[in-house]
C-alpha cells in the first residue's frame, strides 16, 4: 500500500489554519477574480485533498514545504491519478501560494520549482455537421408534436429545448454561459448575444437567423417557465430551486434529445456542440482569431487545439477518397 493510500486511510481532517485560509482563498476567488461557484467549489476540493494528505502526515498546507509537496505528486502518480488530475491540483496550489504571498502569511512559493506532470493534449470530442442537422431536425420535431398536443406547458419546454440548441451551436457558449444568461442579453435585434464569460469578462456574439428565430419563439413562451408568474433576470428561467435551468438539466435534456435524433446519447453534451462550433466554423474556412475572440478564450494557443480537428478530418478524406490510398 502507498504512502498516500495509508494517508487516505488515516483521513485525519486539515488543521484549521489550513481551512481558515482555504476558505480565505475561495472567498478572495469570488470577490475580487468574480469566479464562479463551480470554479471556487472544484479549487476548494483541489486544496482540501492536498491539506488532508498532509494531515494524516502531521503536516500543515499553509507551511508545507517543496519536498512535502513533491511527495504527495510522486505518490498521487504511484497512486494511478491521472496527469490531468495532478496537473489541476498543482495550479490550484500555486494560486492558493501566491495568495499566501500576497497576504504577508508566506515569503515563498514551494510549487515555483516543481514541474507539472506530462500529459497529452487530447483532441476536442465533435459531432459531424450531419449529426447537428439531426439532432436540430429532432428538436423542431418535438416542437411541432408539442404544438399540435394542445399542451402550453410541453410546447414552452420543447421551444426552449430548440432555442438552447439553436444558440449553443450558433454562439458555441459553454454551459454556464448559457444559463447564466440574463434576458436582457439578447437585444433589441436579437443580431447577437452579450455574454458573460470566464472572469466576467463580456463578449459580443453573433446570433445567426435559425438561432435567433428559435429564441424568438421561446421568449414568447418563456414566462411559462417563471415560478408563480414572477418575474426573472434569467434569459432560461427554471421552476426549480435557484430559478434557472442548471448545468445538470441542460445535459440532461441534450442527452434525451441526442436518443431521440438516433444519436448516442454519451457522444453529447453541452461542451461538444461547443467544439462543434468551432470545428466546423474553422472547416469553413473560418479566420482562427475570429473563433478565439467568438469562443472568449484569452490564448490562441487553446483554440489552435481545434485545427488538429480539421487536420484529421483532411487526412480522413484523403483516406477514403484519394486512389492512391487504396
Amino acid at each position: 500500500m502507498t504512502r498516500l493510500r495509508q494517508a487516505a486511510g488515516r483521513r485525519r481532517k486539515p488543521a484549521e489554519a489550513d481551512c481558515r485560509a482555504i476558505e480565505r482563498f475561495c472567498e478572495m476567488l469570488l470577490s475580487e477574480r468574480g469566479a464562479s461557484l463551480h470554479t471556487k467549489d472544484a479549487y476548494e476540493r483541489d486544496l482540501k485533498a492536498v491539506a488532508t494528505y498532509l494531515a494524516a502526515l502531521s503536516g500543515s498546507l499553509v507551511e508545507a514545504g517543496c519536498e512535502e509537496l513533491r511527495g504527495y505528486f510522486a505518490r498521487l502518480a504511484g497512486g494511478g491519478f491521472a496527469a490531468r488530475t495532478a496537473a489541476r491540483r498543482l495550479s490550484s496550489l500555486r494560486q492558493f501560494y501566491r495568495f499566501l504571498i500576497a497576504e504577508g502569511v508566506r515569503a515563498d512559493d514551494p510549487t515555483e520549482i516543481i514541474d507539472g506532470p506530462r500529459r497529452g493534449r487530447p483532441l476536442p470530442k465533435v459531432i459531424s455537421e450531419a449529426e447537428v442537422e439531426a439532432l436540430i431536425g429532432a428538436a423542431h420535431r418535438q416542437a411541432r408534436a408539442a404544438g399540435e398536443s394542445g399542451s402550453p406547458r410541453a410546447l414552452a419546454d420543447a421551444l426552449r429545448l430548440l432555442a438552447i440548441v439553436e444558440i449553443l451551436y450558433a454562439c458555441g457558449l459553454r454551459v454556464t454561459e448559457l444559463i447564466g444568461l440574463p434576458i436582457s442579453a439578447i437585444g433589441r435585434d436579437a443580431a447577437s448575444l452579450v455574454v458573460r464569460g470566464k472572469g466576467s469578462k463580456e463578449r459580443l456574439v453573433p446570433l445567426g437567423e435559425l438561432a435567433r428565430a428559435a429564441a424568438t419563439a421561446y421568449l414568447a413562451v418563456r414566462a411559462t417557465h417563471l415560478a408563480g408568474g414572477r418575474a426573472s433576470p434569467h434569459l432560461f428561467p427554471s421552476r426549480a430551486k435557484g430559478g434557472r435551468l442548471t448545468r445538470h438539466r441542460v445535459g440532461q435534456l441534450l442527452k434525451g434529445l441526442a436518443a431521440a435524433a438516433g444519436i448516442d446519447p454519451k457522444r453529447l453534451s453541452p461542451h461538444v456542440l461547443r467544439h462543434a462550433f468551432a470545428s466546423h466554423l474553422l472547416a469553413h474556412g473560418a479566420d482562427l482569431r475570429a473563433v478565439q475572440t467568438m469562443l472568449g478564450h484569452a490564448d490562441i494557443a487553446t483554440t489552435e487545439i481545434y485545427t488538429h480537428v480539421v487536420d484529421d478530418k483532411l487526412k480522413a478524406v484523403v483516406r477514403d477518397h484519394h486512389p492512391l490510398s487504396r
